[in-house]
């Protein structure tokens, strides 16, 4: 009976082990195998080992992508925690009208990015758009290279923090309130509260949010297509975007596989450091 268990185990999570391997492993190293290799889409391939990471390296267009990135995600992903964490707040209060809200918040998480980008980018015309209307004035919101990148930010800012909100809401239920009945006892106000006992009691669900938030970021293609399509000035090009160039404008598919690489790498690094970071200061047990 017990060497039997073993065998029921991997079949039970055979169907988990086929998708992680089909649709997450193999891609990452046939990425690298193309990488390696000079090719069109079209043409035969050509071995050239290393060439295309060196290229990419003394080149300027990877640390601008590189760049664009990290900004968009140093704008985009604390200013989501911080709105998502203060919407749950109020949303886990259950006041009227709350339902509505958290449905209401979570639409823009729900769509098509793309769709949203179109839209978006309607509103952000400098003629016609609707919130030039609204503020009376001419502002180039998407070819103003100062503008552009902080403009993209705020619509992927405008899309997540519902999401994000209805997992901080989950993390917040989770804690006893007998701990701020104490707390108020003591003579802590809301916002020594907030600083001193939510935010430190929510660490395990901000870890997530963070790790998923940047992976995303750094991810990030659709919405900033449709806004600028790489915006004045190379501003708004995110490393998603250079790999499009390079693949499908550009038609160098072992360049394109070589910064997806480059990409999965930084990505990994990353979030080891978050790991390493949130794992000393998360506290699970709130019994």
């Amino acid at each position: 009976m017990n060497s039997r268990r073993p065998l029921l185990g991997w079949l039970l999570v055979a169907p988990s082990l086929i998708g992680v391997t089909a649709f997450l492993i193999l891609p990452v190293l046939l990425a690298f195998l193309v990488s390696l290799f000079r090719w069109d889409l079209l043409g035969s391939r050509e071995f050239v080992g290393l060439e295309n990471y060196t290229a990419l390296l003394t080149s300027g267009s990877l640390a601008n992508s590189l760049l664009v990135t990290a900004l968009f995600t140093l704008i985009s992903v604390p200013v989501s925690l911080a709105i998502g964490l203060v919407l749950a707040t109020q949303l886990v209060r259950a006041l009227p009208g709350s339902a509505i809200v958290r449905v209401i918040v979570v639409i823009p998480w729900v769509c098509a990015p793309l769709a949203l980008g179109v839209v978006w980018k309607w509103i952000f015309q400098p003629s016609v758009g609707a919130l030039n209307q609204i503020l009376g004035v001419r502002i180039e919101w998407l070819t103003d290279p100062s503008l552009a990148l902080p403009a993209v930010a705020f619509v992927a800012i405008w899309q997540n923090v519902g999401y994000i909100s209805l997992f901080f809401q989950a993390g917040l239920s989770r804690i006893p309130g007998s701990i701020y009945e104490a707390a108020r006892l003591d003579g802590a106000g809301p916002a020594q509260q907030l600083w001193h006992m939510t935010i430190p009691l929510l660490r395990p669900t901000t870890f997530f949010l963070a790790v998923t938030q940047v992976v995303a970021s750094f991810q990030v293609f659709d919405t900033v297509f449709a806004l600028t399509g790489g915006g004045p000035q190379h501003r708004t090009e995110v490393i998603a975007s250079l790999i499009y160039q390079e693949a499908f404008v550009s038609s160098r598919l072992g360049r394109a596989s070589a910064i997806a690489v480059i990409l999965f790498l930084l990505l990994v690094a990353i979030t080891l450091v978050q790991q390493r970071w949130f794992s000393r200061r998360i506290t699970y047990d709130l019994s």
